[in-house]
């Protein structure tokens, strides 16, 4: 069944050593794999399924398109679907928001939209340091992953990863806290050693770092902190934008405007490649094709990205839903973590972006697994794999999401029971 990918796959593979199975069909929130086996989808694709898969309102668009022999591949050329998608971009997020921004299409990945931003801030300010957070994670090319913290994806690299300074994230040093009181302070030393930063980037949340939340105060201050040094604050949304904590950025809540946002992931709305660096007109300052990439003009994840903005965002009513979702979500993970009292565990998250920290990445292990084999897909992030990350398509069916907690619930309570019984059996001994 999975003879031919592994004798020919290279070993990088990941995700697929946690969900051995081949699948085959998906719709909505379920997969199907070549047994006919349904699985629930906990994990939509690392968040760029918010709207499910093969959302039928979106695919109407993507064959309409397809069957009229629409241009497909443009490079950064003019084209109808470039166009459509600008204008339902402007009218239906950067208006309502009054938001001035110039739209780059950068390569289709997350991480290359990553390496245009730091760009961006470097050529605008004339400065290459940039600062970013612990826990962080922007991708895995030279560029972002040296302001990525993780050390399994920083020794990868294969050579020193410079140009960055890192510094504690909201919550890091412990409660009550304000790590940007400290960043001020080494930026505004000269005896820090801590050069003057181009940018601060920051995820308002950290997903692959373990769904760490800043709050709304810390992420105001770093913006205060941005400009009494003459730094430019981008926010990286490509996990927690496109609605994923509710509203369309994740920054809006927190009531303040970065110099420059990234957005990959579920922009398409279907799962097709596709980012976007958003930046203040007067830091558009690239000579043409300075940063440029064959596949920057996608011209069917445009389509895709059109249909969701129209089909989810001309009202609020998909953001009520997540929170709603979001609200049943945190409190049946919070039953969880009562439940089980004999471990640590610990809820984090906003809106359908949630984690179940149980301190330690076994036992999160052993609860993603038992969820595979129970027909749940869920993933781990954090540090050390210890945090049970929850990341539903945003239009989960309510029975779906119902019967995903039910199964996670049996999961936790399963295994933190066998682990503790181990445990004791093991001092007996």
């Amino acid at each position: 069944m999975t003879g031919i990918f592994e004798a020919i796959e290279s070993n990088v593979r990941s995700y697929c050593r946690s969900f051995p199975t081949v699948f085959r069909t998906a719709r909505g929130a379920r997969l199907v794999d070549e047994q006919g086996r349904a699985y629930i989808d906990f994990l939509s694709g690392a968040g760029t399924l918010n709207y499910g898969h093969n959302d039928p309102r979106i695919k109407r668009h993507l064959l309409d398109y397809v069957a009229s022999d629409g241009v497909v591949h443009g490079l950064d050329m003019f084209t109808t679907a470039k166009r459509t998608f600008l204008e339902a971009f402007s009218s239906l997020v950067l208006e309502p928001r009054r938001l001035s921004y110039k739209v780059q299409f950068t390569g289709p990945t997350g991480a290359n939209a990553v390496e245009a931003a730091l760009k961006v801030a470097r050529n605008a300010t004339g400065r290459s340091n940039v600062v970013a957070f612990t826990n962080a994670f922007h991708g895995v090319t030279l560029g972002a992953v040296a302001a990525t913290g993780n050390a399994h994806y920083r020794s990868a690299a294969g050579l020193p990863l410079r140009g960055t300074t890192f510094a504690p994230y909201d919550g890091y040093l412990g409660p009550g806290i304000d790590t940007t009181v400290y960043l001020d302070r080494l930026l505004s030393d000269r005896g820090s050693g801590v050069d003057e930063p181009a940018a601060v980037i920051v995820e308002t949340v950290q997903g692959e770092g373990g769904i760490n939340v800043a709050s709304a105060q810390w992420l105001r201050a770093l913006q205060q902190v941005c400009r009494r040094h003459g730094a430019l604050l981008i926010v990286d949304d490509i996990q927690a934008g496109c609605g994923r904590t509710g509203p369309f950025f994740s920054f809006e809540a927190a009531g303040f405007v970065p110099d420059i946002v990234t957005l990959s992931k579920s922009l398409s709305g279907y799962g097709l490649p596709f980012s976007i660096v958003l930046l203040r007109p007067e830091l558009d300052q690239w000579k043409p094709g300075e940063h440029n990439g064959t596949f920057r003009g996608h011209n069917l994840a445009f389509v895709t990205a059109t249909a969701a903005l129209t089909e989810y965002w001309t009202d609020d009513a998909l953001t009520r839903d997540v929170a709603r979702k979001g609200a049943q979500a945190r409190a049946a993970l919070e039953a969880m973590a009562r439940e089980c009292d004999e471990e640590d565990l610990v809820v984090r998250g906003r809106g359908l972006m949630l984690g179940l920290d149980c301190g330690d990445g076994a036992l999160a292990g052993r609860i993603c697994a038992s969820a595979f084999t129970r027909g749940l897909l869920i993933e781990r992030s954090g540090a050390e794999d210890e945090v049970v990350k929850l990341l539903t398509p945003l239009t989960i069916p309510d029975d779906d999401l119902a019967e995903g907690l039910r199964i996670l619930g049996t999961c936790v309570r399963e295994q933190v029971r066998s682990g503790a019984a181990a445990r004791v059996a093991g001092g007996v001994r």
